[in-house]
């Protein structure tokens, strides 16, 4: 069985973004971005031509139509049932794009399937323990798979870090998340230990001057890896 994520992280991230949970048409989704900045960066090209993908913290899914529509199967996670929800609902049309509420690591060591790429948009990645997630990724990838995921870029202090919001209703109530945030170099490491190749680890400075960066990585299972 899937493992469920604890209810404080569930709340919190159902209260993402709260404008966008009500009943409303989907918003026009043209582009897949990696970073905060509209036309900014590069495109889906990250991930190579994958026929399956998997997207590790979804969202509103904006990333996973794109390839969805591009031909790609996509499988896209969240744990958060507000937000599956509201994917789910503005996404039913999509061919080849299913929606599924599940925690990054419990799916990841549940399923048998394996992907010809796996992602993260300022997701998962970015809110899950690099030790626990990278295993069980290389792990999921097919022979020559990519693995890639962008988050914001490193500032002053590395490793775990709170990251804190009152998002819910009445805004008392203050919940705290961790996110892990390395160098470059780091996350190479640390892809690295973990059995990637290729790796390429970057932050892509922001078009405009004094704003934050973008941290985008890419890696790939190399073919000789065996499987878990």
């Amino acid at each position: 069985m899937h493992r469920t994520a604890p209810s404080h992280l569930t709340d919190y991230w159902d209260r993402y973004k709260p404008q966008h949970l009500h009943e409303g048409p989907p918003p026009e989704v043209d582009a897949f971005e990696w970073t905060q900045y509209p036309g900014h960066g590069p495109g889906a090209e990250l991930l190579g031509s994958p026929a399956t993908a998997l997207e590790l913290g979804c969202a509103e899914g904006r990333e996973a139509v794109v390839l969805a529509r591009s031909g790609v199967h996509v499988t896209a996670l969240d744990f958060a049932p507000a937000q599956v929800s509201r994917a789910r609902r503005w996404w039913k049309q999509v061919p080849g794009l299913e929606v599924r509420e599940a925690e990054a690591c419990s799916y990841l060591a549940y399923t048998r399937t394996q992907f010809d790429a796996i992602y993260s948009v300022w997701g998962a990645v970015w809110f899950t323990d690099p030790e626990q997630l990278l295993p069980l990724v290389v792990g999921r990838l097919r022979p020559g798979g990519v693995f890639a995921f962008s988050q914001a870029e490193p500032v002053a202090e590395y490793g775990p870090q709170p990251m804190r919001g009152k998002w819910l209703e009445g805004g008392d109530s203050e919940l705290t998340v961790l996110r892990w945030q390395y160098t470059p170099e780091s996350w190479a490491d640390l892809l690295k230990r973990h059995g990637f190749t290729h790796i390429d680890a970057k932050v892509l400075p922001a078009p405009e001057p004094d704003r934050l960066g973008t941290l985008i990585v890419r890696a790939e299972r190399p073919a000789g890896l065996p499987h878990p």
